[in-house]
């Protein structure tokens, strides 16, 4: 895989199509490192900064504000030869302060081995920014708390789509460590985030806040699509952390009700965590979960951090894993659902969960029967499901309808009557995304998947030209899970809940303001093959 791949440039040239109309006076402005930064401070809304080929030392947007149908870009060459924003000691390579209708595209951003961040907003909040079609990498190889995009100010309506990030200390980090900063009605979706050190992706708890005049007043949704979260066997001596953690939203006011929406995603391997862990107000369907450390649950949903858990949807996802596919160590207080998973481990579920039905779970050996080509390798795994095996009755999904693409499965396609169980709405040869490191072109949502158009955000509707998506830097551990009972054969489950019990989890806080990268080793993961010989399918 190559920083730059044809499916990034494919999704910046099909995104760099803008939504609204420039305004009348809107030019494109070219500028090279000689003039760059003092161009941009010329800039009007509906212009464009198109910096040409070349090496450019940091990119500070201070101040800078387009209009909400005239937004301000700073773009490089979407083909050919990059822009190359690299980094020095003093600073964080790309710095926004005070900016709103802002975006940064088709950039390659270089921190070249210094302890900085690739993105970073701090100080003053930034709104309605998007940050698309970048490729971040050159991040020292020792510290989890240099990120690829970091948000250490309130911030909202951000859109993080696209980019690719490489080796990161934590690649997208959301929020401040204290939970004093929120991350507010963001998209991120169609990233790459291969070989962190600690999270791939982190959105850190919110504290009760009041939200200003500008704000989103709620409820909001935080969308995370189509992503790939990709770890690798590194330790951390910050602690070992989740390939995505999603913390709690406010007790109270503002923010109170908004909801993280998780789908559409590939998490891969986790040698010593969870794949994913969530608080708060949750949905999580149609997403691919391989390779979670043994010892801890693919899909933890815990309390964390003081906060508990309210809602937690999880329903048509696919889980190969070896310990505990579905934890629920906290019951949602609000209501739950665990709805249509395919979940091949020897714990499928367990913990307080009261909507438990119309599942079909079964152990990893068992996975062959029933999908394509079961395995913890990239590029030769396939949980495509084999014709007829993964089929049921159709299912109640009422209380779910409400969800952004409830009815778009894992590769965008209709679920039609929702008789499918797992990620994937058909059988036979996969049509879709290969599970590879690589960009996913493909799925539900606003790509080119011909899924709905709800993008989520602030009242449940944000504009696809770039509204919502952040970062952040590295804080906070996992729960830990001790599960009783297995599944000795692959039966739909229809009943109430398994018991089981998992911890909480209690981690450790850290956090930062910088990011960089150190090399590219995509290949780490195939020394990791646990892939099953082919068996004769058997239906229950």
């Amino acid at each position: 895989m190559t920083p730059r791949n044809s499916a990034a440039l494919v999704l910046a040239l099909a995104s760099t199509i803008w939504a609204w109309a420039p305004s009348a006076g809107a030019a494109e402005v070219p500028a090279d490192p000689s003039d760059y930064q003092a161009l941009l401070a010329t800039l009007q809304p509906g212009d464009t900064l198109v910096l040409a080929p070349g090496t450019y030392t940091r990119l500070t947007i201070d101040g800078i504000h387009g209009e909400p149908d005239a937004w301000i870009t700073v773009t490089g060459p979407a083909v050919g030869e990059p822009a190359v924003i690299v980094g020095e000691s003093c600073c964080n390579t790309v710095q926004l302060y005070d900016s709103s209708y802002v975006a940064v595209t088709n950039l390659v951003i270089d921190a070249q081995g210094l302890y900085v961040d690739a993105v970073n907003a701090k100080d003053t909040p930034s709104h309605d920014i998007l940050i698309e079609g970048n490729t971040m990498q050159g991040f020292p190889p020792d510290e989890q708390q240099i990120v690829g995009v970091n948000t250490k100010t309130t911030v909202w309506n951000w859109t993080i789509r696209g980019n690719t990030i490489l080796e990161a200390g934590t690649g997208i980090y959301l929020g401040g460590s204290e939970g004093d900063t929120p991350f507010i009605a963001g998209v991120i979706e169609n990233n790459l985030v291969l070989n962190p050190m600690g999270y791939c992706m982190q959105v850190k708890h919110q504290n009760d806040y009041t939200a200003a005049p500008d704000m989103p007043q709620g409820p909001s949704q935080t969308i995370i699509r189509n992503n790939v979260f990709i770890k690798d066997d590194r330790e951390s001596p910050s602690g070992d952390r989740p390939n995505l953690l999603v913390g709690g939203f406010p007790d109270a006011g503002p923010g109170a009700e908004d909801t993280y929406h998780i789908y559409g995603n590939l998490l891969f391997y986790n040698p010593r965590e969870a794949l994913l862990q969530a608080t708060g107000r949750v949905s999580v369907h149609d997403n691919i979960f391989v390779g979670a450390a043994a010892s801890f649950p693919a899909l933890a949903v815990t309390g964390h951090q003081g906060k508990s858990v309210k809602l937690a949807y999880v329903y048509n996802n696919t889980i190969f894993t070896g310990g505990t596919g579905i934890s629920f160590s906290q019951a949602a207080a609000q209501d739950d659902a665990v709805v249509g998973n395919l979940v091949f481990a020897p714990t499928p579920t367990s913990g307080s969960i009261v909507d438990l039905r119309d599942n079909l779970v079964g152990s990893e050996a068992e996975a062959a029967d029933y999908v394509a080509a079961p395995a913890v390798m990239l590029g030769a795994m396939d949980f495509y499901p084999l014709p007829g095996a993964v089929v049921g009755a159709p299912m109640d999904m009422a209380k779910l309808a409400g969800d952004p693409d409830f009815d778009r499965d894992y590769n965008g396609t209709a679920k039609g009557d929702f008789t499918f169980r797992g990620a994937y709405a058909g059988e036979g040869e996969n049509p879709g995304c290969p599970l590879d490191a690589e960009i996913k072109d493909c799925g539900p949502g606003g790509t080119d998947d011909g899924g709905s158009d709800d993008e989520g955000g602030s009242e449940g509707s944000i504009d696809d030209s770039g509204s919502d998506g952040a970062s952040a830097s590295a804080d906070s551990a996992s729960a830990t899970a001790d599960d009783d009972g297995s599944a000795d054969g692959a039966t739909i489950d229809t009943g109430a809940a398994t018991e089981g019990a998992a911890d909480g989890a209690d981690g450790t806080e850290s956090g930062c303001g910088c990011a960089s990268t150190a090399g590219s080793r995509t290949a780490g993961l195939l020394g990791l093959v646990v892939v099953l010989a082919p068996r004769r399918r058997r239906r229950r």
